[in-house]
């Protein structure tokens, strides 16, 4: 595993951090601009509206370029995003510049996961994705839970000043660290989009947007959940989403192994594991410590989603993909807003705390189907052809060939 590795999960860190803190920063931020805290739930929105916005216009723009140049570029944007944040004089200003902090974050995800995969061992690519992606669970552990605090005790701007910090050390570090990763001169929008005519990477998005939906109505309405039915305090919930993100990032390296070993069956199994996982949430959570542990499980076997879902669209992008890999971050994004909004359905009905968990579980296995049924329908072009050897694994790799064409 390559040192360049390391400065990917920095830049994640500081990306994942400034995504997840903002909601624990809501309150501090409309107390001081004066807006009500649904209000303040627009900024958001608006990053989310920023990273579906950015992924692929971004990624068409700098198709041609070279790759750790656009990586330190996007890093750099997003760093400059969050300076304008922490110095944002009144809501309008703010949300404008949440919108440009989201920007790069679908197009530096996409862009990073190739440029991961690119400088593993053909045998490690999964576990090169999961190695950039431990930065963004890492965030949910260490970095979300510091911003929070010290958003609290210093205001929010100081929060956003230190993650200004961690992402001009993350651009700094890919700027030392990534080695020349030249850009693909015939490369364009016509290119990454002749990708999407391959229906395995729509079911594979599909898969995403559905499946990954089960988390995130858990997710969003985990506190009340904890604090209404589990009992927890204020301090025993923060304790609680921490251990939560050590299961997401157990999960993740977890997954990128698996992944290495039988993608499909590991892309089939993690929903399914997530799915019973909502559904005993559901038993458990009037319990502390069963709850808690089950918090665990839930991050743990929803995350290990990501590098073989990744890993997945790396392989159907074949010779372009960056596009589609930045485009999975839409789709998790989408899947945010429909496990939510679904979420929210079973609690305005008035089926209880729970309810959502159980939404999310019924989502969940409908990602497992859908995987199941992309894994039958891959099946005959894995069939050898009449009187010729049958393919047991994947395809050798030409070491003349570009990596970005030997993905899978």
């Amino acid at each position: 595993m390559p040192l360049a590795l390391v400065a990917l999960a920095l830049t994640a860190f500081a990306i994942g951090t400034t995504e997840f803190a903002a909601m624990g920063l809501l309150p501090q931020v409309a107390d001081d601009l004066g807006v009500p805290v649904p209000q303040a739930g627009w900024l958001i929105s608006m990053y989310a509206l920023g990273v579906v916005i950015g992924a692929p216009l971004l990624t068409a723009l700098c198709a041609r370029l070279p790759r750790k140049g656009v990586l330190v570029g996007l890093a750099a944007l997003f760093t400059v995003g969050n300076l304008l944040c922490a110095l944002a004089p009144n809501f309008p200003l703010l949300a404008a510049a949440r919108l440009v902090t989201g920007l790069p974050h679908g197009a530096f995800f996409g862009a990073g996961a190739v440029a991961a995969a690119e400088l593993a061992a053909p045998h490690l690519r999964a576990r090169a994705v999961s190695v950039m992606f431990s930065g963004l669970t890492v965030a949910t552990i260490l970095g979300v839970p510091a911003a929070t605090l010290l958003g609290r005790h210093l205001g929010w701007r100081s929060a956003m000043l230190v993650v200004v910090c961690a992402g001009a050390v993350g651009t700094l570090a890919l700027a030392r660290l990534l080695p020349a990763l030249p850009g693909r001169p015939g490369a364009g929008l016509r290119g990454e989009l002749a990708a999407f005519r391959s229906g395995q990477l729509w079911l594979a998005l599909g898969t995403v947007v559905t499946g990954c939906a089960g988390l995130f109505a858990c997710y969003t309405y985990i506190t009340p959940v904890l604090t209404e039915v589990s009992g927890f305090s204020g301090r025993g919930v923060t304790v609680v989403l921490a251990l939560f993100g050590v299961g997401m990032t157990l999960g993740n390296l977890i997954g990128g192994y698996a992944a290495d070993r039988a993608l499909r069956p590991s892309i089939v199994a993690a929903f399914l594991l997530m799915a019973l996982a909502l559904a005993l949430f559901a038993v458990t959570a009037s319990t502390p410590w069963a709850a808690a542990l089950t918090v665990v499980l839930i991050g743990l076997f929803g995350f290990a989603t990501v590098p073989t879902v990744q890993t997945l669209v790396l392989q159907k992008a074949r010779t372009a993909p960056t596009l589609a890999s930045a485009t999975v971050q839409g789709a998790f994004n989408l899947a945010n807003a429909q496990g939510a909004y679904l979420g929210s359905v079973a609690l305005s009905a008035g089926l209880g705390w729970t309810s959502p968990t159980l939404v999310g579980s019924g989502l969940a296995l409908a990602g497992s189907l859908v995987a199941a049924a992309a894994w039958a329908l891959d099946r005959p072009s894995r069939r050898p052809a009449a009187g010729g050897p049958a393919v047991v694994g994947p395809a050798p790799v030409d070491p003349a060939a570009p990596v970005a064409e030997t993905v899978g």
